[in-house]
């Protein structure tokens, strides 16, 4: 696969997962769609969004209910792109979301690789390539990033760093959809520092590509260190994406925290 073959896949993820055109995210001016259900989106998407933002860099498409068109097109469209995605800016699509309910819930930075930087790195504990039948046992809290126990079905490869047969760090992915793997990992704590984050990456992403899909890798704005793995793994900054949920569903996460 080349760079632009990788970003044209995950262009056509998100147009799945906004209901509009892989073109969209090219265009020059802020596109707003109504969000729908779509067999192809992303697995663990509640679909129809409230409210989506989406941006590869040039401009926002917006997968939105329908009664909201209005608010989020004059947010999108009074503020440049990047600020759309920052405070103070975002507390005034909050507050106008607020009246109907409604929150700004999640914000992510969403990863790709990039094909000439990425290679296998170094570690120097044992690796092993997992696959499902091996996961039996690892869904804790210390591998919580890289296994998701609420969505076992879809964790479908990993590698493990092993410290004479004890396990100290894990990357797992997930067949989110059915192009792209979505990239997790974990280190415990008295091994983290040493390279083994972004061995356990890189080499996972090699995997994943070897099979014929495209690895990607989340992480929030704030967690330096997640970021400084992706970059030191081999992965560049793709597409980012601001989500608005229920004022309940808000208060459940807070709640759980």
């Amino acid at each position: 696969m080349t760079n632009q073959e990788l970003i044209k896949i995950a262009m056509q993820q998100s147009a799945y997962d906004c209901n509009c055109n892989p073109e969209d995210f090219l265009k020059d001016k802020n596109v707003i769609v109504i969000s729908r259900d779509n067999p192809n989106a992303r697995k663990y998407l509640t679909l129809p969004f409230e409210c989506d933002l989406v941006s590869y860099g040039n401009n926002i498409v917006a997968s939105v209910r329908e009664d909201l068109i209005d608010i989020v097109s004059e947010y999108i469209n009074k503020y440049q792109v990047e600020h759309c995605f920052e405070t103070p800016n975002m507390h005034v699509l909050n507050d106008e979301m607020q009246k109907k309910g409604l929150r700004v819930c999640f914000m992510a930075e969403y990863f790709l690789p990039d094909i000439y930087v990425l290679k296998e790195l170094p570690c120097r504990y044992e690796l092993r390539i997992l696959h499902q039948p091996d996961f039996e046992g690892l869904y804790t809290k210390e591998w919580s990033n890289a296994l998701c126990e609420k969505r076992k079905h879809l964790d479908v490869l990993g590698v493990g760093a092993y410290d004479n047969g004890r396990l100290v760090g894990l990357a797992g992915c997930s067949e989110d959809c059915d192009s792209m793997y979505q990239i997790g990992i974990d280190v415990l704590p008295e091994y983290r520092k040493k390279g083994i984050a972004s061995s356990l990456t890189s080499k996972l992403a090699l995997e994943i590509i070897s099979r014929g899909k495209v690895p990607f890798y989340c992480a929030a704005w704030s967690n330096i260190r997640s970021l400084r793995n992706a970059i030191k793994s081999g992965f560049r900054p793709a597409w980012v994406e601001l989500t608005v949920k229920s004022a309940r569903f808000v208060n459940e996460l807070l709640q759980n925290i």
